[in-house]
């Protein structure tokens, strides 16, 4: 078994909890040298930094790195992601965040009727530049006050993600879906939509279209089995995996990573779910997600069985109400729902 050197930034909140738990079911399955780093909002208010001067440095001779969750009250988002998370993903080139969505044993879907066959999707998001560009600013003060964002679409970073979101859905035999907003956003999405039909043509054996956000947005609701592999740009896909996470059961089970596919620089591997200073320290967190985005990690990293037996234990984990934490409907502690998991191990 190849031992394998994992970073780990627990971050604030219920991702100190849940990643916790992930670590204990992943050393059952894998050999995995831990090496931690404190580095959240707290150490902000500490120090005045999310991470020290040389993180990136500290973090890249590492096979992957683990995120808990980041934010707390005291601290503008703002800083929080654009201090750590998005400086990580950026130096790493980390240029694809993959989202998948499924619908597990004994999780109730807020859709009526809907069964795990029909809520099974992937959302691939670009994650490097697009809307979330740092270009803009501010000036001006009261009634003249201005803001402005600038979005940055580059033909070799939208046709990277979008190829792919093709090679995913030819290895799952899955169809592609674009999101798009040409209809209202006039340079960059129809700039998007033709990068996405000149890479189209090469994957002939791969259904695609291309759908309308928001409409897009509705048929997750409506249609969600029509859906396989969706390519989207760092807004939209943002906005449209937490809605296909939520469809699908809530983000409690939603896992992500933030891939780089040439791996040049390690991949970072975080749930969905933000930090919920609401529950933190009550030990009612579900640490599913954090579980799968672990399982994502592994694979990753070549332990495909090891995955694989996590992601099967989870499942029968969830099949006794007793395992599941009170988000669905269960009552059992953070710990509890990890210890049923690593009993089906």
């Amino acid at each position: 078994m190849t031992r394998h050197r994992i970073a780990v930034i627990p971050g604030d909140g219920i991702g100190v909890e849940v990643t916790a738990e992930a670590i204990r079911v992943v050393d059952a399955v894998a050999d995995v040298e831990w090496t931690s780093f404190d580095w959240s909002c707290q150490s902000y208010l500490d120090t005045g930094k999310m991470m020290p001067d040389d993180g990136l440095e500290q973090l890249r001779p590492f096979d992957a790195i683990l995120l808990g969750a980041v934010g707390y009250p005291g601290v503008p988002d703002h800083i929080s992601l654009w201090g750590l998370l998005i400086p990580i993903r950026r130096a790493f080139d980390q240029y694809v965040n993959v989202r998948p969505v499924k619908l597990l044993p004994g999780v109730q879907s807020p859709l009526r009727d809907r069964t795990a066959e029909d809520l099974q999707m992937i959302v691939v998001r670009e994650n490097s530049e697009g809307e979330y560009s740092n270009v803009g600013g501010r000036q001006g003060l009261g009634d003249y006050e201005m803001a402005l964002q600038t979005a940055v679409f580059t033909r070799h970073g939208v046709e990277r993600v979008v190829r792919y979101a093709f090679e995913l859905a030819r290895q799952q035999n899955l169809p592609v879906c674009s999101a798009t907003k040409s209809n209202g956003i006039v340079h960059t999405m129809p700039f998007w939509d033709e990068v996405f039909q000149d890479v189209a043509k090469e994957y002939e054996d791969v259904p695609s279209e291309q759908c309308l956000a928001d409409a897009l947005a509705a048929r997750m609701v409506m249609a969600p089995q029509t859906l396989g592999v969706v390519v989207a740009s760092n807004l939209f896909g943002d906005l449209l995996s937490d809605l296909s996470a939520a469809v699908a059961g809530g983000l409690g089970i939603a896992p992500a990573a933030n891939l780089n596919p040439q791996r040049t620089a390690p991949s970072m591997f975080e749930a969905v779910h933000g930090s919920a200073p609401d529950i933190a320290g009550k030990g009612i967190a579900n640490p599913v997600a954090q579980i799968l985005t672990a399982a994502m990690m592994l694979d990753h990293l070549g332990e495909t069985q090891a995955a694989v037996a996590i992601e099967q234990a989870i499942e029968r984990a969830l099949a006794d109400p007793g395992a599941r934490t009170p988000d669905l409907g269960g009552s059992a502690t953070t710990r509890g729902s990890a210890d049923a998991i690593i009993a089906a191990l």
